[in-house]
């Protein structure tokens, strides 16, 4: 298979071909790594090629819906026995992982022939996808700027054509920045239906999840189909559809009651492209039969996102600590954003981080609230379109003042500057939409409806109560129909 045949297929496109016998699990492996090799230079989006682990799952059998397709994990929190696990951080770079992680070996079973991990932020903890250790990763569309993070390399290598669908995951908007950055679906499923054992039970709180980002709408469907359901360690048992949701997307989905939205306090005039694209949204909708209504944004999202640091923060403060009682490593391992943020970690009380616990059933009652009304929420899925890479890198002068006081272990000066409300407007300004599915354990989804007219994509959000996994894919699915966002791909090998 050539790979300009190669690139016309989404995954369960290839699958077809695969178990039909028009084309061997070999021969897409060798497709999927000549587009690597041809435009990976120019994006960055793989830090590691797995080229044993490959050659021995097409020389062996393979089964499941989307076999012999290639495929690509995130290097976070994504473990496949024996190979690089580095979270992009230094301290991390020559580590290996001793297991295989419960969602690897679900895509495993489905098929999947995994040939490489793709970079991510040092742990996870931006939106986008420009770590120390192997460098920025770039948006196929520009080069300039960012695909998105922290599943930055998988929607790069996606919207460039390496694979049709790659691992993400999402703990504030991880997986949905992504696919808005670069046209491409992005489904966060709901909070506890994905493993995340067998290390951990659940991730941050419940407010992580695995998934992935796709081109198509029925590869994020068979896709997360494939990984619904608990496993031993998980915290509850889980509901899984009794009728697969690849099956479910040609159902109409109904009129909806769509309240939409722009507003967020984290900016004081929302960016006219991010209004345009909801809008233009909008319209379809209308014209789809669906009764669109814009509202008042249903929660206090900048109590939200500060609650939403503040946790994340003590996160990172308790990873640095982990990982230098392991490894034996110092602060010279770590970003200086990360010393920053697990300074501020360690500076929260255990009663604030309690009462920002305790908050989220605040936001989950409000949200809850607003779906009595309405079926969905729409917001855009970014508050501008994609940023310049080095956009969000600390000032010099904010470096050389953070780094003296980390030395003088002084960090809580920090706390007193309003840093962290500053760090809340540089973070979240330009995705503040986000975090509220995280925060209430929602799905939502990111679908690429808008392009600027310099021709960046910008994604709209569609946020659903619990549940209604199934109720997004299918107007999805409609949406794909009414107006296919299928894309040339970027032309990135020429850069």
């Amino acid at each position: 298979m050539d790979v300009e045949e190669y690139l016309r297929h989404d995954g369960l496109g290839l699958a077809h071909l695969v178990a039909s016998g028009q084309v061997t699990a070999g021969e897409l492996l060798e497709a999927a790594r000549t587009r690597a090799t041809a435009v990976n230079p120019a994006i960055n989006a793989l830090v590691a090629w797995l080229d044993e682990h490959a050659d021995e799952r097409v020389a062996g059998e393979l089964s499941g819906p989307f076999a012999g397709v290639p495929f690509l994990l995130k290097d976070l929190h994504q473990d496949l026995a024996g190979t690089q696990s580095a979270d992009g951080c230094r301290a991390l770079a020559d580590r290996k992982a001793t297991g295989t992680d419960t969602v690897v070996q679900r895509w495993l079973d489905a098929g999947l022939v995994v040939f490489g991990k793709t970079n991510t932020p040092e742990f996870g903890s931006k939106g986008v996808t420009e770590p120390e250790l192997f460098g920025p990763t770039r948006n196929p569309w520009d080069l300039a700027r960012t695909p998105g993070g922290s599943s930055g390399g998988s929607a790069a290598a996606v919207a460039a054509g390496i694979v049709p669908v790659a691992a993400a995951s999402d703990g504030g908007g991880s997986i949905r920045i992504p696919a808005a950055c670069t046209g491409l679906v992005g489904l966060k499923p709901g909070r506890g239906l994905l493993p995340a054992g067998p290390v951990e039970s659940e991730q941050f709180h419940g407010m992580a999840t695995n998934g992935v980002i796709s081109r198509t709408v029925r590869d994020s469907a068979a896709m997360l189909d494939a990984l619904f359901g608990s496993e031993p360690t998980s915290p509850y048992v889980v509901e899984t559809p009794r009728r697969p949701l690849a099956d479910q997307l040609d159902d109409a989905p109904g009129a909806l009651r769509i309240g939409y939205t722009t507003r967020c306090a984290l900016r004081e005039k929302p960016h006219p492209e991010a209004v345009r694209a909801v809008e233009r949204s909008a319209e379809l909708l209308t014209e789809l039969g669906h009764h669109v209504e814009e509202v008042d944004p249903p929660h206090d999202d900048r109590r939200l996102g500060r609650d939403f640091l503040l946790m994340w923060f003590v996160k990172q403060a308790a990873e640095v600590q982990r990982i230098k009682r392991e490894t034996g490593c110092g602060d010279e391992a770590f970003e200086l954003d990360t010393l920053v943020m697990a300074a501020l970690g360690r500076s929260t009380g255990a009663i604030a981080l309690h009462e920002a616990q305790e908050r989220r059933r605040e936001h989950v009652a409000a949200l809850a609230g607003f779906h009595d009304e309405f079926d969905l929420l729409m917001t855009p899925s970014l508050g501008e379109p994609p940023i310049e890479i080095g956009a969000l890198d600390t000032p010099a002068a904010l470096r050389a003042v953070v780094k003296g006081l980390l030395r003088t272990r002084t960090t809580r000066v920090l706390t007193l500057l309003g840093t962290v409300e500053q760090i809340v407007d540089n973070s979240l300004r330009w995705v503040p939409y986000t975090q509220l599915a995280n925060i209430t354990g929602r799905p939502a989804i990111s679908l690429p409806l808008h392009r600027t007219d310099a021709g960046l994509p910008l994604g709209v959000q569609f946020v659903g109560p619990l549940q209604s996994e199934g109720l997004l894919l299918r107007l999805a699915r409609q949406l794909e129909v009414a107006a296919p966002w299928t894309q040339p791909t970027p032309l990135v090998e020429a850069a």
